[in-house]
């Protein structure tokens, strides 16, 4: 599955344009750890390389996985609920209870680590980087209220629904995408370059808890 690219994002209260830019940003590289936080989740009959036919989740209860709206709309997983105006969706998945993240939001500052599967080579992939600054974004998938978290952390086309963890590996969010530039609102003048998006637990802990019943398990 295609990750959701934007090349012009806004700081708030502006908003993203949308167009389709590149395969990744940032630098990814092979992880056996990413497989005990995230799950490939298919989207068609595999081809040469993957191309097209994955994106990646998050287990989070024994029966149900978090992952991006644009890869649960194609993947063959059923689906419980998606959010109101985020790249979100909750997805039937058997899961093993050892698993399972604890949730914790991050700030702006604090270091990052992104894991889920590149759709080049079909492989558990990981980057690390630090939250940078939170923007909105609108497109097809991301609609007014949605607000995302800027991250230099790297991302590759196939991670949209992977886990974004904090230092203390509780999971702080959810890949949804990546910029190739983010302008100021007030002045026009690019602040940010080649950024990774995802959504923020804080901004869908409610929605969570409303559709599952709990709010997974809660970190400190």
């Amino acid at each position: 599955m295609k990750i959701i690219t934007m090349r012009k994002l806004f700081l708030w209260p502006a908003f993203a344009a949308l167009a389709l830019s590149g395969c990744s940003v940032g630098h990814t590289e092979y992880s056996r750890t990413a497989m005990q936080h995230v799950d490939m989740s298919f989207t068609g009959i595999p081809t040469v390389l993957g191309l097209g036919t994955l994106g990646s989740s998050i287990p989070i209860t024994p029966e149900y996985s978090l992952t991006a709206v644009h890869v649960a709309k194609f993947a063959v997983q059923r689906v419980k609920a998606y959010h109101p105006y985020c790249d979100l969706a909750i997805i039937y998945h058997k899961n093993d209870a050892a698993t399972l993240a604890k949730f914790r939001s991050g700030a702006i500052g604090d270091p990052v680590k992104m894991y889920g599967y590149s759709f080049i080579s079909a492989m558990p992939v990981e980057s690390s980087g630090s939250n940078l600054a939170r923007t909105a974004i609108r497109n097809s998938w991301n609609k007014k209220p949605c607000m995302a978290m800027a991250s230099n952390a790297g991302v590759v086309k196939g991670m949209s629904g992977g886990a974004v963890y904090n230092a203390d590996n509780t999971l702080g969010g959810v890949i949804v995408g990546f910029s190739d530039e983010i302008k100021s609102s007030s002045s026009g003048k690019t602040v940010l370059k080649d950024v990774s998006l995802y959504i923020p637990y804080s901004d869908f802990q409610n929605w969570l808890k409303q559709n599952i019943g709990q709010t997974a398990q809660s970190g400190a």
